[in-house]
């Protein structure tokens, strides 16, 4: 069965930087787009980023482009966002997923932006 485990959130303060990293299992991790989610609290599911199969394709919402980088690494069935100056909003639960609506998330990982 499909398992995704995210982890590397934490609390940084705004212009700061963070990594967040997805573990993935259960299906053929390198046949299947993957995408970043986040909830930010009392809001719905946002997508925020989505990474074709091999990599080569990677696409971003308007909102963080510029400023975030999604890769994965097939060998290891891994799938990273790497996070630069982070504004407040960004404040989220981040999920990797299956699809923009999330679908498979895993439990997600806490991402506070405050001073």
């Amino acid at each position: 069965q499909v398992q995704l485990v995210e982890s590397g959130g934490g609390l940084v303060q705004p212009g700061g930087s963070l990594r967040l990293s997805c573990a993935a299992s259960g299906f053929t991790f390198s046949n299947q787009w993957m995408y970043w989610v986040r909830q930010a609290p009392g809001k719905g599911i946002e997508w925020v980023s989505r990474i074709n199969p091999d990599g080569g394709r990677t696409y971003y919402a308007a909102s963080v482009t510029g400023r975030y980088v999604i890769s994965r690494d097939n060998a290891n069935n891994r799938m990273y966002l790497q996070m630069n100056s982070l504004k407040s909003e960004d404040t989220a639960v981040y999920y990797c997923a299956l699809s923009e609506y999330g679908s498979n998330r895993g439990q997600g990982t806490q991402v506070t932006v405050s001073s």
